[in-house]
């Protein structure tokens, strides 16, 4: 094995810098190469990490022997295309979020892994935050019973992207697909991955991305186009799991709602969790109920610590110290949790898993 796993970064938009930027402060790694479609973007990306190779198609970057794995970084609708033959040419792949657009894609890509016997870890970061780590801790232990109910909210008031996020064809859909994937999956994970039952879901297109708002800022892809909105502005869900717990989630882009939100619930038969807005574990003992807050640096979900935290972990996965906590069969499980809510809003009613 090389002294550094040798790291191609596809895709060189806003998502990539949370790779670059952490392979950047690995000592394990070393980004051998970059590419994107837009050669002055990619180059850009080159000369601030020194980034020796620079390829403006990714079959040119795969058929690069020296390149141990690679980051997936592109729209999602590239997302099954690339990994695919990523995996073929003999790399391991971190793939972000979501696995792909369709089930179909997820369930071909997962055929690749284990044709190839190379590792994919999908982008769910929020597994590898310290957060997480600690309740799923308390979670394993049997510390909170078997978690029967869980709660997710991600509220965005105003914050549709634009662009290629706006986008269907390119993205797959809005705020379920892009935000609200990482609260389901996080749950969902805690849950202890529990299989599917049925799927009762709801989605609605009636603010647009309200361009028209003049006093309030949010990101906007480099793409953006104020005239491109064909996703969801919001979104939720009932999901009900076999053994009979259940998971309520609602998510949006845009909302006439007061503030932001983000809050995760989870509820079991001996104690609940509160993983956002702050950690707290609550627990009965002595015929007493305790609000616990645990005691660590970087406690809270952080952006750039969370992809840090993932980054690490995939490249000790590259160097065989580690096996993936996002393995490719949970892409595909988490591609029929979304794919199921958007099928129910669009027949309007529950649909079943077999």
């Amino acid at each position: 094995m090389r002294p550094t796993i040798r790291i191609g970064v596809i895709g060189a938009g806003s998502i990539s810098e949370m790779h670059l930027g952490s392979y950047n402060k690995n000592a394990d790694a070393e980004i051998f190469a970059v590419c994107d479609l837009n050669d002055e973007r990619a180059r850009a990306k080159a000369e601030k990490y020194n980034i020796p190779h620079v390829y403006s198609d990714y079959r040119e970057l795969l058929s690069n022997p020296d390149i141990d794995a690679v980051s997936v970084c592109t729209w999602n609708n590239s997302h099954a295309e690339i990994s695919i033959e990523a995996l073929k040419a003999g790399k391991h792949v971190l793939c972000e979020k979501p696995l792909s657009k369709t089930v179909e894609e997820a369930l071909a890509v997962e055929r690749a892994v284990n044709e190839t016997g190379k590792t994919l870890q999908v982008g769910f970061v929020r597994r590898y935050a310290s957060n997480t780590r600690i309740v799923k801790a308390f979670a394993d232990s049997g510390e909170l019973g078997p978690i029967y109910y869980a709660k997710a909210s991600c509220i965005r008031k105003l914050g549709n992207p634009g662009g290629w996020f706006a986008d269907r064809e390119r993205s797959g859909g809005g705020p379920l697909i892009d935000i609200g994937v990482h609260v389901i999956d996080l749950c969902w994970y805690l849950m202890g991955r529990p299989k599917v039952k049925s799927i009762s879901g709801n989605t609605y297109n009636r603010l647009g991305n309200r361009a028209n708002i003049q006093n309030l800022k949010f990101y906007k892809a480099a793409d953006y186009d104020a005239e491109l909105n064909s996703v969801e502005d919001m979104a939720n869900a009932l999901i009900r799991f076999e053994g009979g717990a259940s998971l309520l989630v609602d998510v949006s882009f845009t909302l006439h709602a007061k503030q932001d939100e983000l809050t995760v619930k989870l509820f079991g038969e001996k104690g609940g969790v509160e993983l956002e807005p702050e950690l707290t574990l609550i627990m009965e003992k002595h015929d007493t109920i305790l609000n616990a807050t645990p005691q660590i640096d970087h406690l809270s979900f952080e952006f750039v610590q969370g992809f840090q935290d993932e980054i690490n972990y995939f490249v000790d996965v590259c160097r065989g110290k580690k096996e993936t906590l996002s393995p490719v069969r949970d892409g595909v499980e988490m591609m029929k949790i979304l794919c199921g809510v958007y099928e129910s809003a669009a027949l309007g009613k529950e649909i079943h898993f077999d």
